[in-house]
């Protein structure tokens, strides 16, 4: 995707974000959806249009397709797109893939009542963060729920880029349109990690 800064962690790993798929699977390409995602869809968690920001090669987007949800997948790899179009295809699902900058969601233009970070958050810096928080707001309806799947501090053998449950609550405040209504301990399902690293499974509603 052209035009756009580079991220705090393209600029720390010196490539593009793309870059992670060209070689064969990211370490956090499973090649199935995150327990945490089915778990909440199983409870009914996900509900009206669905958005999957940050969607790599899809199988989070894939399974809520599967459940018969209208679901965008975004994401600023190309490469990553192209194999989740694939996927989508090959299991006959219809599901949509964009390229879209995290910091300038409002340019799909429309708004979901529901809404998956599994995985981006944590990458960001500081800064970026509220730069996210103020997009997600953009197309999150009123009334409608991000769900944040972050890696956490909390416990040993924790991923790249720990979040603090603090820093969740510093971002999606009240004065930029969230309301936190819980912050639970989960885990995150990575190449490398037996069991899954730490995480947290934050449930947000836009207010």
């Amino acid at each position: 995707m052209t035009g756009r800064q580079p991220t705090s962690h393209e600029r720390q790993s010196g490539l593009p974000w793309d870059a992670s798929y060209r070689d064969g699977p990211a370490p956090w390409d499973i090649g199935r959806p995150q327990a945490a995602v089915v778990r909440v869809a199983s409870e009914g968690g996900f509900a009206g249009a669905v958005l999957d920001a940050g969607c790599g090669t899809g199988d989070n987007a894939l399974h809520l397709a599967s459940l018969g949800l209208s679901v965008l997948g975004v994401d600023v790899a190309e490469t990553a797109l192209a194999i989740a179009r694939a996927n989508a295809e090959r299991r006959g699902l219809a599901v949509e893939f964009a390229v879209a900058d995290a910091f300038r969601l409002d340019c799909v233009a429309r708004e979901f009542d529901t809404v998956l970070d599994c995985g981006l958050f944590h990458t960001f810096d500081e800064d970026e963060r509220l730069a996210y928080v103020a997009s997600s707001a953009s197309v999150t309806r009123r009334g409608g729920t991000l769900y944040v799947l972050c890696f956490s501090d909390d416990g040993p053998d924790t991923g790249p880029h720990p979040v603090g449950r603090h820093e969740l609550r510093a971002a999606f405040t009240t004065d930029r349109g969230w309301n936190i209504v819980a912050i639970d301990p989960d885990r995150i399902d990575t190449r490398y990690h037996v069991d899954g690293a730490p995480a947290w499974f934050a449930t947000i509603t836009r207010v």
